[in-house]
């Protein structure tokens, strides 16, 4: 037997030993020509077919997920009660400023805050039934909203919940710079709805003056917005349209409260526009980065 009959050429893809003269793998049919040529896609594809397929994630590792995902809505909450009773700027400053978006708003002519009011405090139940949206509709809301998104439409949720958390941050930067809310101006006619029926929250969380001076822009109508817009855009149900109705009854529910100006709505809205664009923007950029050139 000659050196050139025991000559073996190692197939890369299964490591089988194969005669010199053969042109396929006995191991797993790699052609040996197809090697010489540089074409490495048989051999990924028996690659593929060797390796055992990966094991699926753990359920600790979603549950870890998870709990991660809650704290961030935790904290956000957390930072949004802080901020809260930070403010630059005296107490004087912020009346004067809501003073103005009252001037404001009268000579854009829009309707006025107060009828709006007078019209929900000829009905006691009602009042409270408002009342208590306020306080719990806007956050009750985002704790059905994420986990709704996280286990149904997941290959959305991190866009929607950076949405969420980059306006939330944003407002509480703008809020610093305090504003009192129509509530705390009686002279134009506003009723303090909740002090009315003692169901403020201010009151039941201890805060004073500091804290409710940070009406501008309406955090509430932001994430109701947010929410909106992401239902929408994510769900296939004819019933999505539905969603609607959150905005709506949320810029209600704090103007008649007296907890917000007609500008604080707006503004909420027209920065969930700019987060948004930003946000998909940077989304589109990164993947242009990723993209083989």
């Amino acid at each position: 037997m000659t050196a050139a009959t025991t000559q073996r050429w190692v197939c890369p893809a299964c490591r089988q030993g194969n005669p010199v003269e053969a042109d396929l793998c006995d191991g797993c049919g790699v052609s040996f020509t197809s090697l010489l040529r540089g074409q490495r896609a048989a051999v990924d594809l028996s690659l593929a077919r060797l390796r055992p397929a990966e094991p699926a994630p753990p359920l600790l590792g979603k549950g870890l997920t998870a709990v991660l995902e809650i704290g961030v809505v935790l904290g956000l909450l957390l930072l949004w009660k802080l901020a809260s009773a930070v403010s630059l700027g005296d107490t004087a400053a912020a009346f004067a400023r809501g003073r103005w978006i009252w001037h404001l708003e009268q000579t854009l002519r829009l309707p006025s805050e107060v009828s709006v009011q007078s019209g929900l405090l000829a009905h006691p139940d009602l009042v409270r039934i408002v009342n208590v949206y306020y306080l719990i509709a806007h956050f009750g809301s985002l704790v059905i909203f994420l986990p709704w998104m996280f286990i149904w439409h997941r290959e959305q949720y991190r866009q929607w919940r950076n949405i969420i958390a980059v306006f939330t941050g944003v407002s509480l930067l703008i809020q610093l710079i305090a504003v009192a809310p129509p509530r705390l101006l009686p002279q134009f006619g506003f009723v303090d709805t909740a002090a009315r029926y003692h169901e403020s929250a201010y009151t039941h969380l201890g805060q004073g003056l500091t804290g409710q001076l940070s009406s501008m822009p309406s955090i509430h109508v932001g994430w109701a917005i947010a929410i909106a817009m992401a239902v929408i855009s994510t769900s296939t149900s004819r019933w999505r349209w539905l969603v609607l109705a959150q905005p709506v009854l949320t810029v209600y529910a704090v103007v008649a409260t007296a907890n917000h100006f007609w500008l604080d709505c707006v503004a909420a809205a027209g920065l969930v526009l700019l987060v948004f664009a930003a946000v998909n923007w940077l989304g589109r950029r990164k993947l242009r980065v990723a993209e083989p050139a």
